[in-house]
C-alpha cells in the first residue's frame, strides 16, 4: 500500500459515493488506474464494504445505550451462543468482548426507554449473565467511522 492508496482510502471513508473520476483527479491518476486500486483494496479486504451513513434521530433511534455485561461462563459454546444471539437483535449495532470487569459490552440504538425495556429483557433471556449494567448517552460528541491512516 502507497501513498495513493491511502489518499484513496481517505476520500472513499469520508465519502464513499464519490465518483472514481473525481478521486483519480484528486490522487494524480486516470479513472481506470484508480478503478484498478479501489478493486484491489476491496478484494484485499482492506475496504470491508461501503455504506449509507443515516442519522440515527432521522430514523426515530434517539436513545443510544450502552450495555455491560459479566457472566460467569466462559466456554467457546457460550459465547458463540450468545454472540450469534445478539445478532438477531437489530438494535444492537455494536457488541465487543471485553479485557477487565466487564466481559461485553454492547452498543444498542432504539426509539425510547420503553423500546429499550423489551430489548433489555430480550438480552437477559439469551444467556446467563452474572451482571448487567447500562449506561445511557446524553450527548454524541464525537462521531466518526473514518480510520486514522497514519500507520499504514
Amino acid at each position: 500500500m502507497d501513498s495513493i492508496d491511502k489518499a484513496i482510502l481517505a476520500q472513499l471513508q469520508h465519502d464513499s459515493a464519490t465518483p472514481v473520476s473525481e478521486i483519480a483527479e484528486s490522487v494524480g491518476l486516470s479513472p481506470t488506474p484508480c478503478w484498478r486500486r479501489i478493486k484491489k483494496l476491496e478484494e484485499e479486504g482492506v475496504i470491508a464494504r461501503r455504506a449509507a451513513l443515516i442519522d440515527p434521530a432521522a430514523v426515530n433511534l434517539k436513545l443510544t445505550a450502552f450495555v455491560a455485561v459479566k457472566t460467569a461462563q466462559h466456554s467457546e459454546k457460550w459465547l458463540r451462543d450468545f454472540s450469534e444471539a445478539v445478532r438477531r437483535i437489530p438494535e444492537v449495532v455494536e457488541l465487543h468482548r471485553m479485557s477487565g470487569d466487564t466481559d461485553y459490552l454492547m452498543k444498542l440504538v432504539c426509539p425510547d426507554m420503553m423500546q429499550f425495556d423489551l430489548i433489555y429483557k430480550k438480552l437477559i433471556s439469551i444467556a446467563e449473565f452474572s451482571d448487567v449494567s447500562s449506561t445511557f448517552s446524553m450527548e454524541r460528541l464525537k462521531y466518526t467511522t473514518e480510520l486514522p491512516l497514519d500507520y499504514i
